[in-house]
Order: structure tokens, then sequence, then C-alpha cells
């Protein structure tokens, strides 16, 4: 729920955030899945912070992130970096760089 000041105020009173996570390409290949829907503990506020968490997780995920490489990360379809905000509901996605042809 949010509050006048937008703020979701179940995040902001210390509970897990979700997150839909989405792998194209090679991450994908490497997830063996397109797509996943994860419980954030408190702790996990930012998009690096949600790859340390990822890879924590064991495998497949300490693989996937540690094979891939380079690798990019898009928040709400916008490419982001590691100190990104996140947001309960918000969706991340994670693929490798693309070029132009």
């Amino acid at each position: 729920m949010l509050d006048r000041g937008g703020i979701d105020q179940q995040t902001a009173n210390g509970n897990e955030m979700q997150l839909t996570i989405l792998y194209f390409a090679r991450m994908r290949e490497a997830m063996g899945r397109t797509r996943e829907v994860v419980q954030l503990p408190p702790t996990v506020t930012s998009l690096g912070q949600l790859r340390g968490w990822l890879i924590s997780r064991g495998e497949p995920w300490s693989s996937a992130f540690s094979h891939v490489q380079p690798l990019r990360a898009a928040l709400d379809l916008v490419v982001s970096g590691d100190d990104a905000v996140l947001r309960d509901g918000a969706e991340v996605a994670f693929f490798p760089p693309v070029t132009g042809g």
C-alpha cells in the first residue's frame, strides 16, 4: 500500500519485496528458465545487492552470474546500474550487451 508520499509502506516497514526477474539470451540458457518471481529479504534494496543475493542462493544462479559476462540489467525497462533502488513489484531483466548491425 502506498502512502501519500508514494512510499510502499509494506517495504518501508521492513517486509520482503516481491520482484519479477527476467532472463534473456545466454543468461536464459544458463538459468534454464525465462523468468522467476522472488521474495527479497529487507536487506536487498539495490540491483547490485540483488545480484549478490541471487549468487548466494547457489546453483544455477552462482554459475550463471559468474559465467555470463559482461551482464547488463534493466529495472522496469530502463537499463540501470548496480546502485539502482528496487521497489516492490518491480521487474528486473538480466541480459548480455546487445550490438547493432
